[in-house]
C-alpha cells in the first residue's frame, strides 16, 4: 500500500533551520505532485508548499515565501522541505501529501495520499 513517511521535525529556536524529508513507497512517485501541509493546534490544515511531478513548478504559501524551499529527488522517491528563519508561528504538525492536481494559486489540490506527520516546534 502507499506509504508516505515524514522525518526531520523537532524543536528549534526562532531563527533556526530544519529540513523535513518524506519518503514515498507503494506509488509511482513521479506520477504525483508532492506537497507539504501543516496544522497547528486549533487551526485548520493549510497548504505550505507544493512541487510538480518533475520539479518544474512550485507553490509557496505567502507566510513561508523566501524562507522555505521545496525540492524532490525522483530517483530516491523523496520530497524535502528546507525551512530557514523559523518563527514560533511555524509551529505545527507537518504532513507530506501526494496529489494529481497542481494549481499555481493553491498548490497541491485534493491530495490522494497523506503521511502521518512530523512535529515542528519553534521556541521564541
Amino acid at each position: 500500500q502507499v506509504q508516505l513517511v515524514e522525518s526531520g521535525g523537532g524543536l528549534v529556536q526562532a531563527g533556526g533551520s530544519l529540513r523535513l524529508s518524506c519518503t514515498a513507497s507503494g506509488l509511482t512517485f513521479d506520477d504525483f505532485h508532492m506537497g507539504w501541509f501543516r496544522q497547528a493546534p486549533g487551526k485548520k490544515r493549510e497548504g505550505v508548499s507544493c512541487i510538480t511531478w518533475n520539479g518544474g513548478s512550485t507553490y509557496y504559501a505567502d507566510s513561508v515565501k523566501g524562507r522555505f524551499t521545496i525540492s524532490r529527488d525522483n530517483a530516491k522517491n523523496t520530497l524535502y522541505l528546507r525551512m530557514n528563519s523559523l518563527k514560533p508561528e511555524d509551529t505545527a504538525m507537518y504532513y507530506c501529501a501526494a496529489a494529481r492536481t497542481f494549481t499555481y494559486d493553491l498548490g497541491c489540490k485534493q491530495p490522494n495520499y497523506w503521511g502521518q506527520g512530523t512535529q515542528v516546534t519553534v521556541s521564541s
